[in-house]
């Protein structure tokens, strides 16, 4: 029997690659003999880099960046296609994990950093960037990534607006004649696997500014603040992309990305899936096996599971999936070509034990596995 494993990292605890391997390992206990290919997954957030540069054979960069709070933060990211393409986790600069939980304040944070790790990039002369956006600590609409590629953001009386979602509703004016020219050579696919648009009770600011330090009061402000820069970038620059189911996707640089660099957002887990060649390397499997830290009635809305059943599906492949937990409304993934389902958790378990015994879980729910597949084989 052929398995292909290919699931996503499980948050925190193990890296994609790692929960591969444990998942293999596990199987092929509870199933000796059967062979297995490790294709490590990804959907645009977390994991992304490491899986892309594996598969393809590229390598990884490190450069020095500025974190959410313009401190220097040293940030890596794929070069991959001969140097020709770069892949980038805005959340490598950007991203929530920099910052301490008394830190998290989107009034002030800024995508600054992400400008740096495409401002590297393009130095290099890349002629293809594959973006993902998860794990966003901001909510400035793109324009600390912008600033930092040349862009000026104004107020009434011709002052740079200071970084951060706060002063967004100040904004009157904005220059793009300094921005790099390279960004005109240059096509940016954004790996996005949520769907609010910029602005409004489904916009980056409600839904998403609360985990970023956002109070009520700040959600308001933050909401008026991307409200006017959509104005501004309508009636300035001639783009309205303020409703593109994407927009407000990591406190709306997916907004800005459309908006100042012509970037087009795309399905993570397919971006993914394309670079690793999924299709090709699941031809000839029995079986997937995917998974997740977290399988819940969010998964079917671009997560990785769900990519990679979709891909399996249409080659007749049956596809299960581990979780580390299971959330409310994970019964949906069935709808979504998931056959079964198993949690790699059995009970209680304290938040500072999660991630030293992940990999054990994790290997021994896929030897239960293992054991069912071969109690099945002796049956038939």
């Amino acid at each position: 029997m052929v398995i292909a494993i290919a699931p996503d990292s499980f948050k925190g605890t193990l890296t994609a690659a790692a929960a591969a391997r444990a998942i293999a390992a596990g199987l092929k206990r509870g199933l000796p003999g059967c062979r297995t290919r490790l294709i490590p997954m990804a959907d645009g957030g977390e994991g992304t880099v490491d899986a892309v540069v594996a598969a393809t054979r590229g390598r990884r960069v490190k450069v020095r960046a500025h974190d959410p709070l313009g401190r220097p933060v040293r940030a890596a990211y794929g070069l991959v296609a001969g140097g020709r393409c770069a892949v980038i986790e805005m959340a490598a600069a950007s991203g929530l994990p920099l910052l301490a939980p008394e830190e998290r304040n989107p009034l002030f944070t800024s995508t600054e950093g992400t400008g740096d790790l495409l401002a590297d990039a393009l130095k290099r002369g890349v002629r293809q960037v594959w973006l993902g956006i998860g794990g966003s600590a901001t909510n400035d609409g793109g324009t600390g990534m912008a600033r930092r590629l040349g862009a000026r953001f104004l107020d009434r009386r011709g002052r740079d607006l200071p970084d951060g979602g706060g002063r967004l509703r100040d904004l009157a004016a904005i220059d793009l004649s300094g921005l790099d020219p390279r960004l005109r050579q240059v096509a940016i696919d954004v790996a996005c696997d949520v769907t609010n648009p910029l602005c409004g009770p489904a916009g980056a600011s409600a839904v998403y500014g609360p985990q970023k330090g956002a109070t009520p009061a700040m959600v308001r402000r933050l909401d008026a603040g991307l409200r006017r820069l959509a104005d501004v970038v309508r009636e300035q620059l001639g783009a309205d992309v303020a409703r593109v189911p994407g927009a407000g996707a990591a406190g709306g640089l997916g907004f800005g990305l459309m908006a100042f660099c012509g970037g087009r957002l795309r399905r993570g887990v397919e971006m993914v899936a394309e670079a690793v060649r999924l299709e090709e390397r699941l031809a000839g499997c029995d079986l997937v096996v995917t998974g997740e830290g977290r399988l819940d009635g969010q998964t079917v809305n671009g997560k990785t599971p769900a990519g990679v059943a979709r891909v399996a599906a249409r080659l007749g492949i049956p596809t299960i999936a581990i979780a580390g937990c299971l959330g409310d409304g994970w019964q949906a993934v069935h709808g979504a070509g998931i056959a079964a389902v198993f949690s790699a958790t059995t009970g209680p378990l304290d938040a500072r034990d999660l991630a030293a015994g992940a990999a054990g879980r994790l290997a021994g729910c896929a030897e239960e596995i293992g054991r069912l597949l071969a109690a099945a084989r002796s049956a038939s």
